[in-house]
């Protein structure tokens, strides 16, 4: 049995303090450590640790303000806070400084040796509210031992690409910390589970509590069923999430029925896509 033990802690930054949101963070995944002893990885809301402010309460300059070098002082203390755990972490997203000047909104994995195992910039900013620069690849990383997983930021979700390319790429669960702190949450809901089912992958969608966000953090497995969902506050979700039920879902099909992968292989190479510029090709893992 490949089993991932997670806790999606859903909580909020110090609004505009940075220091405070990193040690907020820290005692959060310390007393997760302390509480539950089988977790192996941590994840928390997008932009917990740029101390992002509530929608109407930022200024407008708070991004540039705490964009920051990756790797850089930040992935240091990271880092070291993993190997002090031995925990995976995925420590929501931050404003990443990149080479050219841009900012990019960056998901990163760190590994229990402490290292980046994975770095991702968000594909899909909330535009036009969201003034990050896109990214232009989709990421996933090894759990040895466990599995394979992907990364996606929260309106990513709204887009079905991200999902399908992760998939495809052998991801068998996303782990997608959001900033979520307007009424179209219930619409991210339906994106999760549809999301799972489609592609046959965990979620784990990790929202910020009130008043940072809406909370409603959700945890679905790959046949689309909400196995956890949090309320508005803070909290945290602990599940054990079996990877190889990944591996009977698509060889069996979605209750028992639904193989959309293999339909894929034996027939995607014939489809058009001309808003692609190609046609579907069998996924890595299944040849």
């Amino acid at each position: 049995m490949r089993t991932l033990a997670i806790a999606a802690v859903q909580t909020t930054p110090v609004p505009h303090d940075l220091p405070a949101s990193f040690e907020r963070f820290a005692s959060r995944v310390r007393a997760v450590r302390q509480t539950f002893p089988h977790v192996q990885l941590v994840v928390v809301p997008e932009l917990m640790l740029s101390a992002e402010a509530p929608l109407l309460a930022d200024g407008g300059s708070w991004l540039t303000e705490a964009a920051c070098a990756v790797p850089g002082p930040l992935t240091d203390r990271l880092r070291a806070l993993a190997r002090e755990t031995g925990l995976w972490l995925v420590p929501g997203s931050v404003y990443e400084k990149a080479a050219d000047g841009r900012v990019h909104n960056t998901a990163l994995a760190i590994s229990p040796d402490g290292e980046i195992a994975a770095r991702y910039r968000k594909v899909f900013p909330w535009q036009p509210y969201e003034r990050t620069a896109p990214g232009d690849e989709f990421v996933v990383f090894d759990l040895p031992g466990i599995g394979r997983a992907g990364l996606a930021i929260c309106y990513d979700g709204s887009f079905p690409e991200t999902a399908r390319q992760l998939a495809w790429l052998g991801a068998e669960v996303i782990i997608q910390p959001t900033l979520t702190t307007t009424r179209d949450r219930e619409m991210e809901l339906v994106c999760a589970r549809a999301n799972a089912w489609t592609n046959q992958v965990y979620v784990v969608n990790v929202n910020a509590a009130d008043p940072a966000g809406v909370g409603a953090s959700v945890i679905v497995d790959p046949e689309g069923i909400v196995r956890q969902q949090a309320g508005g506050g803070e909290e945290v979700l602990v599940d054990v999430l079996d990877l190889d039920t990944v591996t009977r879902v698509r060889a069996y099909g979605s209750a028992g029925l639904n193989r959309p992968w293999d339909q894929l292989a034996r027939y995607g190479e014939r489809v058009k896509l001309p808003m692609y510029g190609g046609t579907f090709r069998p996924a890595p893992w299944q040849a």
